[in-house]
């Protein structure tokens, strides 16, 4: 019968069932990540590839760390091997490069036959994910949207688009202003967050009763979702 903590020594020459177990451990592990990244991912569709990139990238790495051993020279020249290859994929958000570096990680440690690391190290990143994920944490916005219309430059106008902003939002701060129609007309964009009990459908229709200004417009954040 196979004993875990046999094969918990650093060993210059690996057996081939260390090496079969390191792998098998490795993608075990990756695909736990994977899944987790999955079922906590926030947005409107997430990559295939990506997914699949999570379960190998750990799997390499295992491999590698097997590999180089202890060996000083090999890391070396594993070290100037890989310096050869150009990764040009660009990682927009910092959660899918954490989640790069836990699959890594994950291979590394078993790479250097740290199973205990690996497997508690991962169990522990999957389990905080889900926590953050189903918490209120980081949810919890400034402003709620964009708001968006232009205007004549009418003053009884402008006053009654600060009476409907005070009335409906929390706050608001008005970000870009642009030229029109060679001054006749100018363009606001404002960042809102609405009152308690306001609607946003009333907040559009009470800037559009306004019949200086056109072309309203209002997107909204949502919490829950990442665009």
């Amino acid at each position: 019968m196979l004993d875990i903590f046999e094969l918990q020594t650093t060993a210059v020459n690996p057996t081939l069932i260390t090496i079969i177990y390191t792998v098998v451990l490795a993608f075990l592990l990756s695909t736990l990540i994977a899944f987790t990244y999955e079922k906590t991912f926030r947005g409107l569709s997430y990559s295939r590839s990506y997914l699949q990139a999570l379960v190998l990238s750990a799997i390499v790495a295992s491999t590698v760390m097997q590999a180089i051993g202890d060996s000083l020279a090999s890391g070396l020249g594993m070290l100037g091997a890989l310096a050869i290859i150009r990764f040009r994929t660009s990682l927009k958000e910092p959660r899918d490069i954490i989640f790069m570096f836990a699959c890594l990680a994950a291979g590394i440690a078993c790479g250097v036959n740290g199973y205990d690391i690996a497997v508690v190290g991962t169990l522990g990143f999957c389990v905080i994910a889900f926590v953050l994920h189903y918490s209120p944490f980081g949810q919890e916005s400034y402003f709620d949207g964009m708001l968006r219309f232009n205007s004549e430059e009418d003053p009884e106008g402008k006053a009654m688009l600060d009476h409907v902003l005070k009335d409906h939002c929390k706050l608001f701060a008005l970000i870009t202003l642009r030229d029109m129609a060679q001054g006749k007309r100018l363009d606001y964009a404002y960042h809102v967050k609405l009152k308690k009990g306001k609607n946003k459908a009333d907040l559009v229709n009470a800037l559009n009763s306004i019949k200086s200004i056109s072309g309203v417009s209002l997107l909204l954040q949502e919490t829950t979702i990442d665009i």
